[in-house]
């Protein structure tokens, strides 16, 4: 059964398609949302809500992959499941070199939608907790004075406290309170915790000293 958290957008032109998807998803207990129109459904979609969009891949007022498109240029991450009724190859490729999670031909077959929904619930959880995780990361770091920032820069290089001190042009007590107060803020007990978390951030060692 679907979480009760996790919504799926349709988004298909042909009402008999949009209606017996529709079906099949709430037999599955999932919550779903239909559009006929990809416009209606851009013009109201929330990207912060949990969920998939499955998309008919051929409409007449704006294809799959241009509303692909226009979701990615949004900045929405939304796992997207295609439908078609051609089983066109190149397009499917196309679609998934894009991010697409599957492409399914229609009719649909009950077992490969739930298959797919899945998958993309998963993809979706995943990259939702990737992103609170790097969020996370971010607001400890704007927490930092530029001196326990470059010393992070120091610590996560492999040097010493004596050695960034003298780097820094202070003594290795001083270093030690900025490093003691920079681990707190950070939450992190080790040096190979801070590392791991520098590189989530993108954080470059310090260079060592001429």
């Amino acid at each position: 059964m679907g979480d009760a958290g996790f919504t799926t957008y349709l988004v298909d032109d042909d009402p008999a398609v949009l209606r017996s998807i529709t079906r099949l998803l709430k037999a599955g207990g999932y919550k779903t949302k239909s559009f006929s129109s990809p416009q209606k459904f851009l013009s109201s979609h929330d990207p912060s809500v949990p969920g998939c969009a499955i998309i008919d891949l051929v409409m007449s007022e704006l294809d799959g992959l241009r509303l692909q498109e226009a979701l990615a240029r949004s900045g929405s991450q939304r796992p997207i499941i295609f439908l078609t009724g051609r089983g066109d190859v190149p397009t499917s490729v196309r679609a998934m070199k894009a991010g697409a999670v599957d492409f399914l031909t229609k009719p649909v077959k009950r077992d490969a939608l739930f298959s797919a929904v899945v998958h993309a619930a998963e993809l979706d959880a995943a990259s939702r907790q990737k992103r609170q995780e790097s969020k996370s990361i971010d607001e400890r770091l704007a927490t930092l004075t530029h001196r326990e920032r470059e010393v992070l820069e120091h610590v996560i290089a492999g040097r010493l406290n004596k050695q960034i001190a003298a780097s820094l042009g202070t003594v290795e007590k001083t270093i030690k309170v900025h490093r003691g107060r920079m681990m707190a803020k950070l939450g992190v007990r080790s040096v190979a915790e801070l590392v791991r978390l520098a590189d989530r951030a993108g954080i470059a060692p310090a260079r060592n000293d001429p």
